[in-house]
C-alpha cells in the first residue's frame, strides 16, 4: 500500500468499480486524526460525490463499520458505508453535504432550534433503541461507561487543562475527589447507548433532516452524558431559556418512552453537566494548547463561562473541596471571549517570559506574528533597585530609555512592524499579533510592548490595539 493517501483512494475507487472521472478534494481537518476527502464524479451517477475516509486506527474503525450498519438496520439517519479496503483504514462514505447543526446556528437561528427538538427526539431513540442487539464486543476503546473511563477523563482534564494554567492543587487531595465524584456518577442507570460526542459539528443537516456522525466512541452508558454534550457545546453558546427548552423536550420525550425515568435523570444530570464540562477542557487544552488549534482556544472562554453559571445554580451533588478550588482558580483565569471582526485590523501585542507560559498561543486562527527576543537589551532585573519594579513603572522607564541598545532595538522592531501593518490593512487581514519576550516578563518585554503599542496607536488610528502583558 502506498504512503500517498490520494493514491490509495483511487485504486480502493478502482476496485469497488467507480467511474475514473473523478477529482478529489482533501476536506478542512477536524479534532481528530481522521482525514477526509471528498470525490466528486464529472459523470452523471448517482451518487454524484462521495466523501472518502482515512483512520490509521483500525479497532475505531471496526466500530464505526458495525455500528454503522447497526444503526442502518433500525432506520436512523447515519451515512451508508458504501465500500472499505482490506485493510479497514480507508472508507467510502456517503457524501451528507457541508451544512452542520453548527453552520445552521449561525445563519438560521430559528430554523436551527426546530432541528435541535428533532434532534433530540432522535437522541432518545439513539439511547434507548439504538443499544438493543449492539455489538459491544466491538466498542471503542471501552464497552462501557465505566470508573476507569471516567478517571481517564478527569485525568485529562486535569493533565492538559488544570497544570498547563499552572493552577495550584493539592494532587492527592484531587484524587480523592476524582474517586468521590467517579463513584457519584456510578449511580446512574448505565443501560443505554453513550453516543460519546453529541454535538451539534456533528450532526448534519441533509435534504432537510439531521443525519448523525462520529458515533464510534459509543459505548453502554448513562442517558444524562449526550444531552449534557448537546446542550453545553461552549460554541454554540444556547442561551439559558433555549437550554431549558430543549431540556423540557427532552424530558417529554424520554418519559414517553420511559415512563417514571425522569426523576432518577434529573438528579443527577448536574453532576454530568460538570463532568462534561472538565471533559472538554481536557480536550480544549489538548487540542488548544498542546497542538495549536486556534478554534479549541477560543472555546475556553466560552466553557470558563458555562461553569461559572454552573456553579452559581448548582452544585456538583458531593463535598469536593479540592475541585472546587480548582474551579475558583479557573474563573480567575484571564481569557476574553473573541469575536469576529470584520471592521479592520486588531493587533495583539503581548509581552511574555520566555522562561515561563512561553510564547503566547494565538488564538484568533491567524497561526501567530512577530516574536522579538528583548533578552539581549539591559535588564534591569539585574540590579537590586529596579528589581522590584515593572516596565510600566516611571523608575524602570526612565533606565531603559537612556540605553542606547534599547532605542535601536525598538527602532528596528517598529521597521519591521509598520511593514507588516501596511500590508494587512491593504489586504483587509483581521489579526495581527506582536510579541516581546525576556527571561522574567516584566521589565524589558512590558516596557518594549508598551513602547510598540504606544506607537502603532498613535501611527495607525483606525487600527484596534489590544495589550496584554502575561506576567504582570
Amino acid at each position: 500500500m502506498s504512503t500517498d493517501h490520494t493514491e490509495n483512494i483511487r485504486a480502493l475507487l478502482k476496485k469497488a468499480e467507480y467511474s475514473s472521472n473523478y477529482q478529489i478534494l482533501p476536506l478542512p481537518s477536524s479534532g481528530s486524526n481522521r482525514l477526509y476527502y471528498r470525490v466528486i464524479f464529472s459523470d452523471k451517477i448517482i451518487p454524484s460525490s462521495l466523501i472518502a475516509s482515512y483512520n490509521y486506527d483500525v479497532s475505531e474503525n471496526i466500530a464505526h463499520n458495525s455500528f454503522t450498519h447497526h444503526f442502518e438496520s433500525i432506520g436512523f439517519n447515519v451515512p451508508h458505508i458504501y465500500f472499505h479496503d482490506d485493510s479497514s483504514r480507508y472508507f467510502l462514505l456517503q457524501d451528507l453535504g457541508d451544512t452542520t447543526l453548527f453552520n445552521l446556528l449561525q445563519t438560521n437561528y430559528d430554523e436551527a432550534i426546530e432541528h435541535y427538538k428533532k434532534v433530540i427526539t432522535d437522541l432518545v431513540d439513539f439511547q434507548v433503541d439504538g443499544i438493543k442487539n449492539l455489538n459491544l464486543d466491538v466498542a471503542y476503546p471501552v464497552r462501557e461507561f465505566n470508573k476507569r473511563s471516567i478517571l481517564w477523563d478527569l485525568n485529562y482534564f486535569k493533565y492538559y487543562f488544570v497544570k498547563p494554567h499552572n493552577i495550584d492543587f493539592d494532587e492527592n487531595l484531587l484524587e480523592d475527589d476524582f474517586e468521590k465524584f467517579a463513584g457519584l456518577l456510578l449511580t446512574a442507570d448505565m443501560n443505554y447507548f453513550n453516543y460519546r460526542d453529541f454535538q451539534a459539528r456533528n450532526i448534519m443537516i441533509f435534504e432537510n433532516k439531521p443525519w448523525y456522525i462520529d458515533f464510534q466512541g459509543g459505548r453502554k452508558g448513562a442517558l444524562q452524558y449526550d444531552l449534557v454534550s448537546l446542550l453545553y457545546q461552549a460554541k454554540a453558546n444556547l442561551s439559558d431559556e433555549v437550554k431549558q427548552l430543549l431540556y423540557n423536550h427532552y424530558i417529554y420525550t424520554l418519559n414517553e418512552k420511559l415512563p417514571g425515568s425522569k426523576l432518577a435523570f434529573k438528579k443527577l444530570y448536574p453532576s454530568f453537566i460538570y463532568f462534561r464540562l472538565m471533559q472538554v477542557m481536557g480536550a480544549y487544552g489538548f487540542r488548544g494548547m498542546v497542538q495549536h488549534k486556534a478554534h479549541f482556544l477560543q472555546s475556553i472562554p466560552l466553557v470558563i463561562k458555562s461553569l461559572s453559571g454552573l456553579l452559581q445554580k448548582s452544585n456538583i451533588g458531593l463535598e469536593l473541596p479540592e475541585l472546587s478550588n480548582v474551579f475558583n482558580q479557573i474563573l480567575s483565569l484571564d481569557y476574553k471571549i473573541t469575536t469576529e471582526n470584520n471592521s479592520g485590523l486588531t493587533i495583539s501585542v503581548n509581552s511574555f517570559s520566555f522562561k515561563k507560559k512561553g510564547i503566547p498561543i494565538d488564538i484568533t486562527g491567524n497561526g501567530g506574528g512577530h516574536v522579538f527576543d528583548c533578552r539581549s537589551l539591559p535588564n534591569p532585573g539585574r540590579i537590586a533597585e529596579l528589581r522590584d519594579y515593572t516596565g510600566l513603572q516611571k523608575p524602570v522607564i526612565n533606565y531603559l530609555e537612556k540605553q542606547k541598545e534599547v532605542s535601536e532595538f525598538l527602532e528596528n522592531a517598529i521597521s519591521i512592524i509598520d511593514q507588516s501593518i501596511e500590508n494587512y490593512r491593504k489586504r483587509k487581514f483581521n489579526n495581527l499579533q506582536i510579541n516581546f519576550g525576556c527571561t522574567g516578563g516584566r521589565h524589558r518585554s512590558v516596557f518594549s510592548a508598551s513602547k510598540i503599542a504606544e506607537h502603532i496607536k498613535s501611527k495607525f488610528p483606525d487600527v484596534t490595539v489590544d495589550i496584554c502583558h502575561f506576567e504582570i
